[in-house]
């Protein structure tokens, strides 16, 4: 089937997310949404995935108006909705929530815990804890309608509302797109006084974010429908 991927930033790709979409034989129609056209509606599609970007989901950006707008159409026509880290944002903000700047920036390698409202959603089959990659500042108080699937100390950090899901996190993430995000991002990265070798992954933890990216979207993708 047809998946629309929404891209807000050429660095900020569909990664990891990609070779699993392929690999079932979906295709991927991507959009670069500051310069092509924005669908409105989705029913042409079994799915739709927005990625993250340095923008803010309450910048006066016209593409990003266009989004929330896809957003609200998605959810109203039960089409299911991924978003990931600018996109949860995109979600929140879309459904009546409030997104704002978090009063410190997450970017690196952070625990997160599972609800039990995501084990029995999209993060189904994957630990209670779970060490998962960050790169945002901005953070939201979710729809009163939403179910929280993950947070943290700081942040909520993954919920639901209707057919669409926010993920604060990167699941989609590999050493060379960390690297070349370092890079991307290098001001933002000395502001906060880290260097790459802090957002190398340790141990497990690149091992274990595939192995979630890969339930995550397994459980995802059992939702997506023939489109119309």
């Amino acid at each position: 089937m047809k998946i629309l991927a929404v891209q807000n930033i050429e660095c900020e790709t569909l990664g990891s997310l990609e070779e699993m979409l392929r690999s079932d034989r979906h295709e991927i129609e991507l959009v670069q949404a500051p310069i092509d056209h924005v669908p409105q509606a989705c029913n042409d599609y079994g799915g739709v995935v927005i990625l993250g970007g340095p923008m803010a989901a309450y910048d006066n950006l016209s593409y990003l108006h266009k989004e929330q707008n896809l957003i609200r159409s998605a959810i109203k026509s039960d089409v299911p909705v991924l978003g990931i880290c600018l996109g949860s944002q995109l979600i929140a903000h879309a459904a009546g929530g409030h997104v704002f700047k978090g009063g410190k920036k997450e970017i690196g390698w952070y625990d997160v815990m599972l609800t039990r409202a995501g084990h029995s959603d999209v993060f189904r089959g994957i630990d209670k804890r779970a060490r998962v990659f960050q790169w945002h500042g901005d953070t939201y108080d979710l729809p009163v309608s939403a179910r929280l699937l993950a947070k943290n100390g700081l942040y909520p950090q993954a919920f639901r509302i209707g057919s669409a899901v926010g993920i604060q996190f990167h699941l989609e993430v590999d050493l060379q797109m960390i690297k070349r995000w370092s890079q991307e991002y290098e001001k933002e990265m000395t502001a906060e006084g880290l260097a790459l070798d802090d957002l190398i992954p340790k141990e497990n933890e690149q091992t274990e974010l595939e192995s979630m990216c890969h339930a995550v979207y397994k459980n995802f993708a059992m939702t997506l429908r023939t489109a119309a």
